[in-house]
């Protein structure tokens, strides 16, 4: 679907949208805990649907309701193959759930999950007494549990996601287990795991965040869950406020775990005019100066960032490119190419990116079907100088289904 944005000012208050993060670990705890679990504040992007899906699959029963989920647990195996869609953290995180089941299971996904590389999952699964497969280190991975525990050594430069997989799997394997990590990036989003863990029962012992260890035999309680507003979603209404609006963004939390609440820090850098309170931001237009930002824990950033950079004047510089390599699309490349088309010219030298600011151009852009793209070009086309076309807008839907409905609530101009 293509949808264009006309150059529009946005005001008034809008509700920041759920964290799927949150919502797919709470449903993977969830299936893992023999009764029922209830979600509140539930995000239904088609990465949770996919969670909900697999979870279904693995034995649980699950009753979607507007503002809740509930989740009965089971360990009774309903399907063989189970689909991630294209989440990575699906893949990353059911795939060592799956190891816990003594049965052939395969692991399927979708598009650009198809493109990613399941090595490291193939590699870990097999240290820990799982015969596990890919097709030439890609999917399909078939798994064959049950999983047993023990030592293991992994790499988490590329990703955290594994890791949370295994913290959640290892609790209910026969033995102790230990995992050894070398070079943790994105470390908020594994205190955010084991805080889940914590509310249904589970213990992990972290030292340094480079050795975990996890007693076997444990089991997960059934827990009524609260899912946070998401700062990754937020981030994108943050800045379309700095760039063109005066709004107030809603039920994001100050203490959240979540690593892309730094949004705060790079606004404040850019010179953004922001009124914080325990439960919302209140941020106007301001005029943005040139910041440097490190977002090598916080990648999700990388997008948003750039709009807020596209009408900061000067040369920005955000550090952590080569965290971008495996998302939904080669993120740095399309993120050059596609505010390039928008007059904006961003260089990319190892692991910085140069962004540098003035006012964007109309143009017609393409998502590289990357939900965070679409998003970043939308924010980017309030204050441009004129339309700006993006070609399937509808990938949104992976993590933010009512993007473009809020920003419309907020009185922008989207047509579709």
């Amino acid at each position: 679907m293509e949808r264009y944005v006309e150059p529009s000012g946005i005001k008034g208050q809008i509700k920041a949208p759920a964290s799927k993060s949150m919502t797919q670990r709470s449903i993977a705890a969830a299936l893992l805990a023999d009764g029922q679990s209830i979600i509140h504040n539930p995000s239904y992007c088609d990465d949770s649907l996919a969670a909900m899906s697999i979870a279904v699959g693995l034995g649980a029963r699950v009753e979607p309701k507007a503002d809740e989920l509930k989740i009965n647990g089971s360990g009774v195996l309903k399907e063989s193959k189970l689909n991630c869609g294209e989440s990575g953290l699906a893949i990353r995180m059911f795939s060592p759930i799956a190891a816990l089941y003594p049965a052939e299971i395969t692991m399927v996904g979708a598009n650009s999950l198809k493109k990613r590389p399941m090595f490291m999952i193939e590699e870990a699964l097999n240290q820990l007494g799982v015969k596990c497969t890919s097709s030439n280190g890609f999917l399909p991975l078939t798994i064959q549990g049950p999983i047993v525990g023990g030592y293991c050594e992994i790499d988490g430069s590329v990703s955290s996601q594994l890791l949370t997989g295994l913290l959640m799997a290892l609790p209910l394997a026969a033995r102790d287990s230990e995992i050894k990590v070398n070079n943790l990036k994105s470390k908020p989003y594994i205190d955010m795991t084991i805080q889940i863990l914590k509310s249904f029962g589970i213990t992990v012992h972290n030292t340094g965040h480079n050795l975990f260890q996890i007693p076997g035999n444990q089991k997960y309680i059934p827990h009524n869950y609260t899912v946070e507003a998401d700062w990754s979603g937020g981030a994108f209404l943050l800045v379309a406020g700095a760039v063109n609006g005066q709004i107030t963004v809603q039920g994001l939390r100050t203490d959240s775990m979540q690593s892309d609440m730094a949004i705060i820090s790079a606004l404040g850098k850019a010179g953004a005019q922001m009124k914080i309170s325990e439960n919302q931001i209140e941020i106007s237009k301001s005029d943005l100066k040139a910041f440097e930002f490190d977002a090598t824990e916080s990648p999700d950033l990388f997008p948003p960032l750039v709009a807020l950079a596209s009408y900061s004047d000067g040369v920005s510089t955000i550090k952590g490119v080569s965290r971008l390599m495996y998302k939904e699309s080669d993120r740095a490349t399309a993120l050059k190419e596609e505010f390039g088309k928008m007059n904006v010219r961003i260089e990319i030298k190892d692991d910085l990116m140069s962004v540098t600011g003035g006012r964007p151009q109309g143009a017609r852009v393409e998502s590289h079907d990357d939900h965070r793209i679409a998003m970043a070009v939308a924010v980017a086309s309030l204050g441009a100088t004129g339309r700006v076309y993006i070609r399937d807008s509808q990938c949104v839907a992976k993590s933010y289904p009512g993007f473009f409905d809020d920003l419309r609530h907020l009185g922008a101009l989207v047509h579709e």
